[in-house]
């Protein structure tokens, strides 16, 4: 089987159908459906069938994909065994990142790696849950964020998950606040101390409005949870607003604990927080340079939380 018609259906799996799929590749709808045809005749059985106005892949579709993750890692092994040592760890890498764990990580990252040889390539990608998998079709690395507890990409066929660091969730109050005196007797807040605050959260579908909606049930009363007032998904716009009195949030501690007129408080009796980890596609993880970028990675966050305190 031709290895580049594999690869066609690697991607239509992962991106859920041929338009998707045929960006990734940068070819053509025509030319991926091609290559489905292709493996559909060789194999004598269907591959896809229609869902909708849509294509999936059938069982036996979906088997031959997980053989072809085997295929992709063979294949990049065979490549590194040729390749110098000293050499095959340099070289171009692509990380994305979502836009809070790359202001937490992408600076000691770069600054790890200079003057290395390894060549890494930002971006910022800040998509919901469902949607980070599917990024390590066109980038190498993806630093990607979910509520602890949340499987969410964990288990995605032909993805590689290294988990980063578990960041803490606080309550965010302006320095002056009722609750910081709470906190100071207490150590923390509990979520019944939130009643009746207004909130700033993140768009749906994010992994802190997750978090956010078990606290907020965690602090319902008589007159209902409290308010989310907004929904805004940069945490430096919601630290202004917290620290201007125009509501409270729930933030991630290492990134967003330094703004001057705002304090974290921890909360006590619910477990918030995010994890953090690294994807990237089987195969790519079997790249030198690749494996190189994922253990500065994780020597990075260990330091991190362990100077925090721990997560």
């Amino acid at each position: 089987m031709d290895v580049r018609a594999l690869e066609a259906l690697r991607a239509v799996r992962s991106q859920g159908g041929v338009t998707r799929a045929a960006a990734v590749l940068h070819l053509t709808p025509s030319a991926v459906s091609q290559h489905l045809a292709s493996l559909t005749r060789q194999a004598g059985v269907p591959l896809t069938e229609r869902a909708g106005r849509g294509l999936r892949l059938t069982a036996a579709g979906l088997a031959l994909a997980e053989a072809a993750d085997e295929v992709a890692v063979a294949l990049e092994r065979a490549r590194t065994a040729v390749l110098d040592a000293h050499r095959a760890a340099t070289g171009p890498v692509r990380v994305s990142a979502f836009s809070s764990g790359a202001e937490l990580l992408l600076p000691g990252l770069l600054t790890r790696l200079e003057g290395s040889g390894v060549e890494v390539e930002c971006t910022d990608e800040d998509v919901p849950l469902d949607d980070f998998a599917p990024l390590t079709d066109r980038v190498d690395v993806v630093i990607a964020h979910r509520p602890e507890g949340e499987r969410a990409w964990v288990g995605s066929p032909g993805v590689r998950v290294v988990p980063l660091l578990r960041e803490p969730l606080d309550v965010a109050v302006p320095g002056d606040h009722r609750l910081v005196a709470v906190a100071g007797q207490r150590g923390g807040v509990r979520p019944a101390d939130l009643a009746g605050e207004r909130w700033i959260s993140v768009k749906e579908g994010f992994p802190v409005a997750e978090v956010l909606r078990t606290v907020l049930a965690g602090g319902a009363d008589d007159a209902g949870p409290p308010r989310v007032v907004s929904r805004i998904n940069d945490f430096h716009v919601v630290l202004e607003l917290v620290a201007a009195r125009h509501g409270v949030s729930l933030l991630p501690r290492y990134t967003c604990g330094r703004h001057p007129g705002v304090r974290l408080l921890p909360l006590l009796g619910v477990r918030a927080g995010r994890q953090v980890d690294a994807l990237a596609r089987a195969d790519t993880a079997e790249r030198p340079v690749v494996r190189r970028v994922l253990t500065e990675l994780t020597a990075l966050s260990r330091e991190l939380a362990g100077g925090a305190g721990g997560a």
